[in-house]
């Protein structure tokens, strides 16, 4: 029997934007160093426009960028602004990707990403950083209209799987996140390093199966 196994895609496959303050990778530097201020972005960009609007795909990012950098004094580029979003947040946790490509040879499991990310950074992130290559499919806020808090964004998710007697199980590092995905009936896991997967009880058994001899 096949069984849905997702995975959120910050703070969990990739390191830079974390749940967890302590683990955060502000850019705030680099923002600087373009002449942009940082509190103002945070305020204005970040926890208005993007997070309101952006992230569930009412309107492009460019277009985002384009209407508040020049708010903010900024003549310079949008796309080099763009180029800073896209890097800076994109370093792998290569240990919980090497245990995610193990499960993927393995017959009952199909892989998944459920994400909050605005269009042009889901893009980014599947084709760039190859999560083609491990995932069939990524579920992600813009593309459903709606973020992970929402009861409806699961269901989307659910069209898109196939049935299973088994609940998908997910491993997200939000704890809003996790507690509205087991609201819906998700085995939700708050996710805090690689242990957390590869100890899982379900994930273990089959981890233990794809081991190379």
């Amino acid at each position: 029997m096949t069984r849905a196994v997702i995975f959120d895609v910050d703070g969990v496959l990739v390191h830079g934007y974390h749940a967890r303050p302590d683990l955060h990778e502000t850019f705030d530097d680099k923002l600087r160093s373009l002449g942009i201020n940082a509190d103002r972005f945070q305020r204005e960009f970040i926890h208005d426009i993007f997070m309101k609007r952006v992230l569930i795909g009412e309107v492009p990012m460019v277009e985002a960028l384009d209407r508040r950098l020049r708010a903010f004094g900024y003549k310079g580029s949008t796309m080099a602004v763009l180029d800073l979003w896209m890097s800076h947040d994109c370093f792998p946790n290569s240990t919980m990707i090497e245990t995610v490509q193990k499960l993927k040879g393995h017959p009952e499991i199909r892989l998944y990403l459920a994400t909050n990310q605005d269009h042009s950074r889901a893009q980014f992130l599947w084709q760039s950083l190859g999560l083609k290559d491990i995932f069939e499919d990524m579920f992600y806020s813009a593309r459903f209209g709606r973020t992970k808090a929402h009861k409806k964004f699961y269901e989307m998710a659910e069209e898109r799987m196939p049935s299973s007697e088994l609940p998908p199980l997910f491993f997200d590092d939000t704890p809003k996140v996790v507690d509205a995905a087991r609201k819906h009936g998700w085995e939700a896991v708050l996710f805090d390093t690689v242990a957390d997967c590869a100890n899982h009880p379900w994930i273990a058994a089959r981890l233990k199966t794809t081991a190379p001899a």
